[in-house]
């Protein structure tokens, strides 16, 4: 039986069994029924890293630190890092405990409120990220992981762990187990009502999610992909590290997207699959039209696009630029981010959000009754399977409901003749911006916190690079004592940057 072997952790790699061989004796356990086990079985690597050189890293950053031990009894973990092989050394170091994904973009207010309401322990993050965490928060600095790690306690005082001499773990066991039924990570979303809610994903929905996407993409040992969207984000998670990873592929990160640098990387780096945002892919395509290139990328086979509806018109001038298809996939964090899409080999069908995933069940469905729809009658589009939720961290009644079995998730959509599902607009009250979810009650709620603001209004406005943009009409409880210059600063101390309005107008008074 072929093998092949990862030296930097003794990593044996079998068609259906995993062996890794301890340097210290801890207790083996059965299945690779762990996300990030699961990932350093696959044999892959990100930025040229061994992805089970960075999660034997992080078990070993666990081992090594008692302190670290003590901040997570009984609690989460939180993880603020970008996209970066440090973010699996986080992920692996949470130790199969829920880990709270922070986006690296939110300011201090909003990861203090989403550390609070996940009882998180501990941080994972970087140095020049550490100053938005409030003062006596234990947290841990992986700028030199997988090689070592600063450990920084409540009173600030701090110790250094070795990482370099990785401490193994006895695994056997299948490595098409499921997954475990419990917390893996917690992403904050659905703030329909004002205040984001945690919602909870566990080691099987994502194991599911990622397996999916490895079958729909054809991922395989001899892709390289370049991963645009922030590992913070449950699809950049799902989509573009964990399926590669599992699938033995080469990840490249960018820690913060630029365009110029990922039009060069594709073109001379081998780069053969893309996972973004559509605003990622016009970005992309502005750049490359900008500059007048010819856009030669030999190995690209794939881009999949995901987190914001996708225009035709954007293929169309994507495949016409690139020779390659830009499929769109859907889904939401409470399905584990991907539920249909335009699958490989199949034609893509483009307008169209493609078809379910397998063991994905999808139901058009009347949003009042719930009772299920004819094909081609237009309702709320319903996601049941392995991929939906446990539900929330709190304040589940404010979020999306899971009803007999289905996930009601707020989008509208339609049934094809063909059996493909289109996207026909929103019943939740959000929008997007860059890829990422703007609830309107959300910003609403913190700009009428502001002194003396009596009134705001949220509203979006159609933009073709970003999607949408933000935009407030704010009332003043007296007439020339609020500007939007005003707003602004309260909302950059606020809101994370994605959140606030670039559009800002002052008026008399706010009828709804």
């Amino acid at each position: 039986m072929m093998r092949e072997s990862v030296r930097e952790w003794g990593l044996e790699r079998s068609v259906s069994r995993v062996t890794l061989h301890p340097t210290s004796p801890i207790s083996p356990l059965p299945f690779v029924d762990l996300l990030t086990l699961r990932a350093a079985a696959g044999g892959g690597s990100v930025d040229g890293i061994a992805a089970a050189t960075l999660i034997a890293a992080g078990f070993t950053l666990l081992q090594r630190s008692p302190l670290l031990v003590r901040a997570l009894a009984g609690r989460r973990a939180a993880i603020l890092v970008p996209t970066s092989p440090q973010f699996l050394v986080a992920l692996a170091a949470s130790d199969g405990r829920g880990a709270v994904l922070v986006n690296p973009l939110a300011v201090g207010v909003e990861i203090s409120y989403e550390l609070h309401d996940a009882n998180v322990g501990a941080v994972f993050t970087l140095r020049a990220l550490a100053p938005r965490l409030a003062a006596g928060t234990v947290h841990v600095l992986l700028d030199d992981a997988p090689r070592s790690a600063e450990v920084v306690a409540s009173d600030g005082t701090s110790s250094r762990v070795d990482l370099g001499s990785h401490f193994g773990l006895e695994l056997e066991g299948d490595g098409d187990e499921p997954g475990r039924d419990e917390e893996c990570v917690i992403v904050y979303t659905s703030a329909m009502a004002g205040r984001p809610l945690g919602a909870i994903l566990t080691h099987r929905n994502l194991l599911a999610s990622a397996a999916q996407a490895v079958q729909a993409a054809q991922f395989g040992t001899g892709d390289h992909l370049l991963a645009l969207l922030p590992y913070s984000h449950l699809f950049g998670l799902t989509g573009s590290a964990i399926a590669p990873l599992i699938a033995g592929a080469r990840v490249s990160t960018m820690a913060r997207f630029n365009a110029i640098t990922a039009v060069d990387r594709i073109m001379h780096e081998g780069v053969s699959a893309i996972v973004g945002a559509p605003a990622n892919f016009a970005v992309l395509l502005a750049a490359v039209e900008r500059h007048g290139c010819a856009f030669e990328a030999p190995a690209l086979r794939i881009c999949i696009c995901g987190g914001a509806p996708l225009s035709e018109e954007l293929q169309s001038r994507w495949t016409a630029a690139t020779g390659v298809e830009l499929r769109q996939w859907y889904g939401l964090t409470e399905a584990s981010s991907i539920a249909l899409g335009d699958r490989l080999p199949d034609a893509n069908r483009r307008g169209a959000i493609g078809v379910p995933f397998p063991g994905v069940r999808v139901s058009i469905r009347d949003p009042e009754r719930s009772a299920p729809l004819q094909q081609g009658a237009e309702g709320e589009i319903c996601i049941a399977g392995e991929t939906v939720f446990r539900g929330y961290v709190s304040g589940g009644q404010n979020g999306l409901q899971v009803r007999d079995g289905w996930l009601h998730t707020g989008d509208r959509g339609v049934e094809n003749a063909d059996g493909t599902y289109s996207f026909r607009g929103l019943i939740k009250l959000m929008f997007t911006h860059d890829g990422f979810k703007v609830y309107p009650r959300e910003v609403e709620r913190v700009i009428g916190e502001m002194p003396g603001v009596s009134a705001v209004r949220v509203y979006s406005v159609n933009d073709p690079a970003s999607g949408h943009e933000v935009a407030a009409a704010v009332a003043a409880e007296v007439a020339g004592t609020v500007s939007a210059s005003d707003v602004k600063s309260w909302a950059e101390q606020k809101l994370a940057a994605y959140k606030r309005p670039s559009r800002i107008t002052i008026v008399a008074e706010i009828t709804q």
